[in-house]
């Protein structure tokens, strides 16, 4: 498929993700076959020195992510997403006076301007969420706005794998089997097409990280995960 650019984009993923919102979670567990559970719990280590101060968690969707990081490392969270039904699925699944509603604070806005003031937070999290990003160089420079001088930045994201046996199955399964199968669990094929196609077409895992280092990021890392189905970005203010 056309992926749409610019305000079209932030419009076009918008819709979509609000479309399967409310079997989001459900999709997710069945098409990564639950690796995504390890893969949120590897990006949630890399802030676990951070003992104090607030998390920001941006295009935190339905807040899997969030409340890993409640879970494992205790540190209140501003989740961030465009999307509001993506926000209010997550929130309906807070317990009322549970930890994870007390320490994760949803708010609706736009990673690429964020509504948060500079140096604020110690650690960032963005899981698949900078493919998205109509402008992702203006996200990252959002990122590093606000956080604080030592501070981390850990971005999980798909990329594509590089192994010469696994890949062709891997794209069989991408554009293929996926597709199919997430339309008849939630009804918008072409959602997860895009899904397909944006990873297809986004930037190879060095130059996003020649890309976090343009905007100002220190101590830049990166490293495949799941045979480099998704790969951990890690940079420092």
């Amino acid at each position: 498929m056309l992926i749409p650019t610019g305000k079209e984009k932030k419009r076009f993923v918008r819709d979509k993700f609000a479309s399967v919102s409310g079997r989001y979670d459900l999709l997710n567990r069945l098409l990564s076959f639950y690796i995504d559970h390890y893969w949120r719990w590897v990006t949630t280590r890399e802030l676990d020195e951070f003992k104090q101060g607030p998390i920001l968690d941006l295009c935190a969707g339905t807040l899997p992510l969030s409340a890993e990081i409640v879970r494992q490392i205790a540190r209140p969270v501003m989740a961030v997403d465009f999307c509001y039904e993506m926000l209010r699925h997550g929130a309906l699944k807070l317990e009322n006076g549970s930890k994870k509603a007390k320490y994760i604070v949803p708010i609706c806005g736009d990673g690429e301007y964020l509504p948060l003031h500079d140096l604020k937070f110690q650690g960032i999290t963005i899981a698949f969420g900078v493919r998205n990003l109509s402008r992702p160089e203006q996200g990252l420079k959002e990122m590093l706005r606000v956080l604080k001088t030592g501070g981390k930045l850990a971005i999980l994201e798909f990329s594509r794998p590089k192994n010469r046996l696994f890949s062709p199955i891997y794209k069989l399964y991408l554009h293929k089997l996926l597709p199919f199968m997430a339309g008849i669990i939630s009804g918008d094929k072409e959602a997860y097409r895009y899904l397909a196609d944006s990873i297809q077409g986004f930037y190879e895992p060095e130059i996003l990280a020649a890309m976090m280092r343009d905007v100002g990021f220190l101590e830049v890392k990166h490293r495949p995960l799941t045979m480099g189905i998704v790969t951990l970005y890690t940079g420092r203010k």
